[in-house]
């Protein structure tokens, strides 16, 4: 189990999991007054929350899956990644991908994290790549069936 230390300079409880298997804890928004999402809006949502990762983790900012079916509401920038060294305030960047307004009240559930380990890369400079049977073929390749 990795240790995040938190900061909570808002008033909503801390991010919880909603099930003893769920991967992601919900993050609520900290707002002082309802914020009303246009479709087509994105705007950045406050959580009040200020994390310290363990180096070679990062925090993944994503929907929630109700939200985006019932309502057309995702995080544009999904996944956002949370370094390690960030110390700011976690803050959603939603948008409303409906055709009617969305309104978000303080307290409500409007994202989850997701801790995940990583390794940095270290690149090397080729003339060339090695061969494979997919070679270069990209998006649709494969066929849908």
């Amino acid at each position: 189990m990795v240790k995040i230390k938190v900061v909570n300079k808002g008033h909503q409880p801390l991010p919880t999991y909603a099930t003893a298997q769920s991967a992601g804890l919900d993050v609520r928004a900290n707002i002082d007054e309802p914020i009303v999402l246009h479709p087509m809006e994105r705007r950045l949502v406050p959580t009040g929350l200020h994390i310290a990762l363990p180096e070679g983790c990062e925090a993944q900012l994503r929907p929630r899956s109700g939200l985006a079916l019932k309502h057309g509401i995702t995080v544009l920038n999904s996944p956002g990644t949370i370094d390690a060294d960030y110390r700011g305030e976690i803050m959603a960047l939603l948008i409303n991908l409906s055709d009617k307004d969305f309104v978000i009240n303080d307290g409500e559930r409007i994202a989850q994290i997701i801790v995940a380990q990583y390794e940095q890369a270290s690149l090397e400079l080729v003339s060339e790549l090695d061969e494979t049977e997919r070679g270069e073929g990209g998006y649709g390749h494969t066929g849908v069936k």
